[in-house]
């Protein structure tokens, strides 16, 4: 008998496919930024740039899948299969709701925000801007219902599944960005219809897989419900805190991409780059970070204190391991890697040594920032990770940014160090949350 809720091999049937999932998410992104690079650094500019602002609005449908399956985890945990499934048809009506909302309304002011946020970019990153932002507009009905989809896979265990629908979604993205930017010469263009069809197709594929009646989580009679209010209110309790902080975070890159925006687009490419290696360098860590979610989230259900413990600490250890083991051939080849995205001969040599320090406070700082905040959503401690976040983003990472590179005359390299200060000041409080045990109190069903 199993000392512990997850046996070895349960747990790495988990793992394994997500960090696998996590690369292939990530690959899609950095497959863009290479392949529209062959248009130029400020090619590269314009899709990072919108990336930014993506990733803002991308992350309320994170949180609100990130609600849901700490709420179906729970009630797996607890037995309450019924529930669980109410709560997944729940999830999936509030993902379609908000992001057809927030489709329409961006959609015609998409250029305000970019001036707005950005300021004088140049007329040339500007109208590669467009060019990407209106089928990533499009895609995002599809992202956010593909995004509870997968998370509600991952609340029962069945992360096989999410990683061979983004092995297809992959091959979608790359073949077209292949077809449309080489063959048809679309540049950004191509590359945001490529991540649009691909968005699709993902989304309607894993729809079909959770409308299957033999399955824990079943969609089947989505359409007639029920519509609970009760079920809602608790996957927004833990929703709305998570987009805020997740928005609050973003907002803030914002913030600081603005500010390297003025630095020029030499200084917007070095930093696309080498927000490449630090999205690369994660993705274990990710992983396990999704797999925390669910694993917490059961443990919490059973109300099993101990195994949250033993788990919580395993988890943190795999992502130190794994983190290791990716940044360290990184490291050794970051000249190599660099050079594949066409910048400049300066803009690489200034690349290198911000690419390498990147990789090392990944290793170093990263997992107690940003996996230790995935064991307190999964018990329901949320509110703490907002105030958090919120604090540590404006007074470190936005405010320190702005003291060393206006203040101060550091260039992009001033920006990262602001990022990193804001790494290690979420990591020392959330260490400390976790170690206080105030997240035993904190209820969700």
């Amino acid at each position: 008998m199993e000392k512990h809720m997850y046996s070895r091999r349960s747990l790495a049937a988990l793992i394994i496919p997500l960090i696998i999932d996590s690369f292939l998410s990530i690959l899609i992104g950095m497959a863009d930024t290479i392949m529209v690079s062959t248009n130029g650094e400020a090619a590269v500019s314009g899709v990072s740039l919108v990336d930014t602002i993506s990733n803002l609005l991308v992350q309320l449908f994170a949180a609100f899948a990130t609600g849901g399956a700490v709420v179906v985890a729970q009630y797996l945990g607890s037995g309450d299969k019924e529930k669980a499934k109410d709560s997944a048809k729940n999830l999936i009506y509030i993902s379609a709701i908000i992001s057809v909302i927030m489709t329409i309304v961006v959609m015609p002011i998409r250029g305000i925000i970019i001036d707005t946020c950005f300021g004088d970019i140049g007329e040339d990153v500007r109208a590669y801007t467009d060019d990407y932002f209106v089928p990533i507009l499009l895609s995002y009905p599809f992202l956010a219902i593909y995004s509870a989809l997968t998370a509600l896979s991952r609340a029962e265990n069945r992360s096989v599944r999410t990683m061979l629908v983004s092995v297809m979604m992959n091959a979608i993205n790359i073949g077209g960005n292949a077809i449309l930017i080489f063959i048809y010469g679309l540049g950004p263009r191509g590359a945001g219809i490529a991540s649009l069809a691909s968005r699709v197709m993902g989304c309607i594929v894993m729809f079909i897989l959770l409308h299957k009646g033999t399955d824990k989580l079943s969609l089947k009679g989505i359409l007639s419900g029920p519509f609970s209010p009760d079920l809602i209110r608790r996957i927004l309790r833990i929703g709305i805190p998570a987009g805020i902080e997740g928005a609050t975070f973003n907002l803030g890159k914002i913030f600081v991409q603005s500010l390297t925006a003025s630095l020029g687009t030499s200084a917007l490419a070095i930093n696309a780059v080498t927000g490449n290696f630090n999205s690369y360098s994660n993705i274990p860590g990710n992983g396990i970070n999704l797999a925390m979610i669910t694993v917490i989230g059961q443990c919490r259900g059973r109300r099993n204190f101990d195994d949250i413990s033993y788990y919580t600490k395993l988890l943190i250890a795999l992502v130190y391991i794994s983190v290791f083991i990716t940044v360290l051939p990184m490291f050794i080849l970051a000249p190599q890697v660099i050079s594949i995205y066409g910048l400049e001969k300066d803009s690489i040599q200034k690349a290198i040594p911000m690419a390498r320090l990147c990789l090392f406070m990944c290793f170093a700082v990263w997992p107690l920032g940003f996996t230790l905040p995935n064991m307190l959503k999964a018990v329901g401690d949320v509110r703490f990770i907002m105030l958090a976040s919120f604090s540590s983003m404006w007074l470190f990472r936005v405010l320190g940014a702005y003291i060393l590179v206006r203040g101060l005359g550091f260039g992009v390299e001033g920006i990262w160090y602001a990022m990193y200060m804001d790494w290690i000041v979420r990591g020392m409080l959330y260490f400390w949350r976790v170690a206080s045990g105030r997240w035993k109190t904190k209820e969700v069903i």
